[in-house]
């Protein structure tokens, strides 16, 4: 299984220009992916700079045929006149779908600093024999506040699903909605966490749990033991990020996953976001 996450900044790229074909491009030469997982996807907010589509979701799936596309807004909103704005993450899969959930992330009041909703995309798919869990999401910039009780968010909803596999539901008489998906411990947590590895929120992702859940595990330190990590930014986009380049952009695999980690890539060449995207290829 290959997946492939990317902060994609509405197909904007260094040179300013949004084109998410050429991004949509950069992808399939990187992998042939199962599963790619984006961030700043934009249906409405056409004002950002280098003027977007109307609806990204619509182009991005024409874009990949043969793919699910699922999407969760963070940013849903109507401006004066009516017209639909949003902003969030987009998953799109060839893999199976047996579940989807949209978490809207914890966003209590910061008002010395600008910020905006956020949200975490989950969808089960099918990889092979198993099942698991694809996490998309995208935390807090500006906020220090925020991206931890966002980090702490994202911990509570996979302690919920780790209990859901151990103790599942039980059914209602009838077929229905009561009647549970089976969910797996096993997951990917993907996507631009806007933390550099000492920030509070990359660090509580990895610290362990008080019960039996299954700890998370960084998939480009395990693939690459001893290493610091790849950046992820301000490595081409110097107007954006004159700083030198960070690591802000992270793959997560829960333990039971650590043992499959085929590779765990970050491509550093490419120009077409302030961001670089991250293969990860698992033997599954």
């Amino acid at each position: 299984m290959e997946l492939i996450s990317w902060n994609i900044q509405w197909g904007r790229g260094a040179d300013g220009r949004v084109d998410l074909a050429r991004q949509v491009d950069t992808l399939r030469a990187m992998a042939d992916a199962d599963v790619i997982c984006l961030q700043e996807v934009t249906r409405g907010f056409t004002e950002l700079r280098g003027e977007p589509g109307i609806d990204q979701v619509a182009e991005l799936t024409a874009l990949l045929p043969g793919y699910h596309v699922l999407f969760a807004s963070g940013v849903d909103r109507r401006d004066r006149n009516g017209a639909h704005k949003q902003f969030g993450n987009l998953v799109a899969t060839r893999l199976p779908v047996r579940e989807v959930f949209r978490h809207a992330l914890p966003w209590p009041a910061d008002p010395h600093v600008a910020s905006m909703p956020r949200v975490a995309l989950e969808v089960t798919v099918e990889a092979g024999p198993r099942r698991l869990r694809v996490i998309c999401t995208h935390l807090e910039y500006y906020s220090a506040l925020q991206r931890a009780a966002q980090a702490e968010a994202l911990r509570d909803w996979h302690v919920q699903a780790c209990d859901h596999a151990s103790r599942p539901g039980r059914s209602e008489k009838w077929p229905g909605p009561f009647t549970p998906e089976p969910r797996p411990a096993e997951a990917i947590l993907c996507g631009d966490f806007n933390s550099k590895p000492d920030d509070i929120a990359y660090r509580r992702m990895l610290e362990p749990f008080d019960d039996t859940t299954t700890p998370w595990r960084d998939a480009w330190l395990h693939a690459h033991p001893g290493l610091p990590h790849a950046p992820t930014c301000a490595i081409h986009d110097k107007e954006q990020w004159p700083e030198p380049p960070f690591a802000c952009d992270f793959m997560f695999v829960t333990e039971n996953l650590a043992a499959r980690i085929r590779r765990c890539e970050v491509n550093a060449d490419t120009a077409d976001s302030d961001h670089q995207p991250i293969l990860l290829s698992l033997d599954l």
